[in-house]
């Protein structure tokens, strides 16, 4: 199940980023996120009051994931040749989508994606719109088999410390 975040959620989601980045640090960095700088317990704050935290828990309570779900939409995107014509509130935005690594392969990824998707459709968002980084192979290759679509590359400046290619894709929204 996947549910709006609460106070109480916060040390876990805290766990969940730490976890998925000592992992990367140990093995593969697919997101290029840093440790200390993003993501961090204050991004998930920031989130959670802007109610925009979103956890995904399993049938025992355990929260396997997380995502930030919004209108911002960071200013490489106008560079981009998006394939739906939006702006605003029209435009759902995932930031920031993390499953533990121990929890990798069950298909809470897809979940995840199934629930933005449908998040959006009730938000009456004409598109759903993402960046990752581009060594990210898998969540390339979930979103694009969830009918997202690659639109354009874009060198971001993450954090004001990294420069980056970030992937960026979209889906449109129908009812």
């Amino acid at each position: 199940m996947i549910r709006k975040a609460t106070e109480k959620d916060l040390n876990e989601v805290e766990a969940i980023y730490n976890e998925v980045l000592n992992f990367e640090a140990a093995n593969v960095s697919y997101t290029n996120w840093q440790k200390g700088l993003y993501p961090t317990r204050a991004d998930g704050e920031r989130a959670l009051a802007e109610e925009t935290l979103f956890v995904g828990e399993d049938e025992t309570g355990h929260l396997y994931g997380c995502v930030i779900l919004n209108h911002i939409q960071p200013k490489e995107y106008d560079a981009i040749p998006w394939r739906v014509e939006a702006e605003g509130n029209e435009v759902l935005v995932i930031h920031t989508l993390c499953i533990r690594p121990d929890c990798n392969g069950k298909g809470y990824g897809r979940e995840f994606v199934l629930f933005v998707d449908e998040y959006a459709r009730g938000l009456k968002c004409k598109t759903v719109r993402l960046d990752t980084y581009e060594g990210n192979k898998p969540a390339i290759q979930l979103y694009s088999r969830m009918g997202y679509e690659l639109q354009g590359t874009s060198l971001f400046h993450f954090q004001n410390v990294i420069w980056e290619t970030l992937v960026c894709m979209d889906k449109e929204i129908t009812d």
